[in-house]
């Protein structure tokens, strides 16, 4: 009970901050509103206040807002400020587009998942995984690129130059399949490699040898072994499917498609309170209704081992996954970055506008024909430091609040509704425009894919044998924290937050790409792209110089992060003050517990 009314409360705190956006910006929201109608029209008192009486807002935002809830309470969310044509049709046929788009690009992210996890599936299934080297830099590149760029170069190349598909417009099943694609490759990345980080502990459990022992296919192993890590993935699917359906505004606007989040966005923009309050609202319920879904589907799938406390672990000690490729990466990028800072970033050439690469300027030039690799070496400043930054915030944030789920489960799910845009929108109402603004936005909704996901290990670890016999010793809360649930959680999510440094850099980059970031002359990569993109097809090289580098940095993340592993130590068996020695019965009695769960896990 506690906890549905915690969601009511942050649910209405956040559709009552959204309803006083207008003031917030300490902008007349009839001046706003006279713009968005007729721009030629002179602003004068009257005419302003004539708009007031129409709106209902002479009364101030409380009266807004009481009016506004009680018309939602007879199923009216009233009428749009700008048309004036009913708010919930509209809503709900913006709704109805972005859930279609979303079905779609979630298919596509599954399938690109299981590709990335086909390799470990495979070696898995013929107990081969003990020579298996890390890799994932293709994923980590796929993970890396920026959605809208992404979307950009599919409408121009397969849309325009080919002709194959549409590349604008909403008509039909056609006109999904490139604003999928856009969508789902880069999220199918993600959640491709954090799948195939939890593969290889799944193939090790001892429910895997007997089922080898008695029989069953490769096929029938592998697909437990899909299940069995399904569980601790779904709370970040959730996460995915209101991102796909608010957070693609980039795509959205690229593709000319009417969803929620270009909707939402338009709204806020132009002070189009009703409909930015309903979209929103859209956004909460959906969000709480995947997550409910997406719990349920994990209590399912674990079956009663969770309630039992009868699963052993997927995140066992291990050696670090050596190699040379992260150096390589690192040397590569700081070469890039190097070069680029000896260079003048703002110097003006206009007679070598739009050059191509050469000797003098590596990474070509732009419209203004300013060296490119000075600008994308400058803007990495901006940028990668920052990007390094809020991930390092957020990771903090959310180990520390992912060990307190009923705290911060609704919290998730309700930052989660808000699209990263609509964060911008009211940091800067809030805190004014500046370069700090997007920093703050993006930081804001960092937090929330690594909460959930300490809490679903968390969850599942203390579930697991070894820490019920751990208990059954006599340790306390504090040892088994410190020694046993902590050591197994932080190192899947720190992964995890390296693998989302380049996500965060292209939270920075899409919001320069919509205007609400870094303003010119800054070299921030995302202005770069936003700068270029008109310039693609003529020359491809200045969006795909900055976009490079930020594939450089998905695979440097990627290969470094399978270096962070826990390590691997003597258990310690607690006394009843919490402190003890390794003895040969706790392993035995641990190993026999494990062979328990391997019998009760195979179906």
């Amino acid at each position: 009970m506690a906890i549905l009314v915690w969601r009511v409360l942050l649910a209405g705190g956040l559709v009552c901050g959204v309803g006083l956006l207008p003031w917030l910006t300490r902008t007349d929201p009839a001046h706003t509103v006279l713009k968005a109608r007729s721009a030629e029209r002179e602003p004068t008192p009257e005419v302003l206040a004539d708009i007031r009486r129409q709106l209902g807002i002479d009364g101030g935002p409380l009266h807004v807002l009481t009016g506004w809830l009680g018309g939602l309470l007879r199923g009216d969310a009233g009428q749009s400020w700008i048309s004036g044509a009913d708010v919930l049709p509209g809503v709900l046929r913006a709704l109805g587009a972005s859930l279609l788009l979303m079905a779609v690009a979630l298919l596509v992210a599954v399938l690109v998942a299981g590709t990335i996890c086909a390799r470990t599936l495979r070696l898995g299934a013929r107990r081969r995984l003990g020579g298996r080297r890390g890799g994932g830099s293709g994923s980590a590149v796929l993970a890396a690129l920026p959605e809208f760029l992404v979307a950009s170069v599919l409408a121009t190349v397969v849309g325009v130059q080919l002709g194959w598909l549409p590349a604008l417009g909403w008509y039909g099943p056609q006109w999904t399949v490139l604003p999928a694609l856009a969508l789902g490759l880069p999220a199918g990345a993600v959640l491709g490699r954090l799948l195939d980080d939890l593969l290889p502990g799944a193939f090790g459990e001892p429910w895997a040898l007997a089922a080898a022992a008695r029989g069953l296919t490769g096929r029938s192993i592998a697909r437990q072994a899909v299940r069995r890590c399904v569980p601790a993935l779904l709370p970040n699917l959730g996460l995915f499917v209101v991102g796909l359906t608010g957070g693609a505004v980039a795509v959205e606007q690229v593709f000319d498609i009417p969803g929620l989040g270009r909707t939402t966005l338009q709204a806020a923009l132009a002070q189009d309170l009703p409909v930015l309050q309903a979209g929103t609202l859209a956004l909460v319920l959906l969000a709480a209704l995947a997550t409910g879904t997406t719990r349920v589907a994990a209590r399912l799938l674990t079956g009663p081992a969770l309630r039992d406390g009868a699963l052993s672990s997927l995140h066992r000690p291990a050696p670090p996954a050596g190699g040379l490729l992260p150096l390589l990466y690192g040397a590569l990028l700081l070469a890039v970055v190097g070069t680029g800072l000896a260079r003048d970033p703002l110097a003006l050439d206009t007679g070598r506008r739009l050059r191509a690469p050469s000797l003098d300027h590596p990474f070509g030039t732009d419209a203004l024909g300013r060296d490119l690799l000075a600008r994308v070496g400058h803007g990495a400043l901006d940028t990668l430091l920052l990007a390094a930054a809020i991930s390092a915030a957020a990771l903090l944030a959310g180990v520390l609040l992912g060990l307190v789920p009923r705290v911060s489960a609704p919290l998730v799910d309700t930052v989660n509704a808000v699209p990263p845009v609509l964060v911008a929108l009211l940091v800067t109402a809030v805190a004014g425009s500046g370069a700090a603004t997007p920093a703050l936005a993006v930081g804001a909704v960092a937090w929330a894919p690594l909460a959930a996901h300490t809490a679903s290990l968390l969850r599942q670890e203390r579930a697991t044998l070894h820490i019920t016999a751990t208990q059954g010793l006599g340790a306390g809360r504090v040892h088994l924290l410190r020694y046993e649930l902590l050591p197994a959680v932080v190192p899947p999510v720190l992964r995890h937050a390296l693998l989302r440094l380049p996500g965060v850099a292209l939270a920075l980059a899409s919001l320069g790409f919509l205007g609400l970031g870094a303003q010119p002359p800054s070299p921030e990569w995302g202005l770069l792209l936003a700068e270029n993109q008109p310039y693609a097809e003529r020359a491809p090289w200045a969006v795909l110089a900055p976009a490079a580098v930020l594939a450089l940095l998905g695979a440097l993340a990627v290969s470094a992060a399978g270096g962070l592993r826990r390590p691997s130590r003597r258990r310690a068996a607690p006394t009843v003050d919490g402190v003890g020695k390794d003895t040969g019965a706790e392993r035995r009695s641990m190993a026999a517990a494990e062979v328990g769960t391997g019998r009760s896990t195979v179906t």
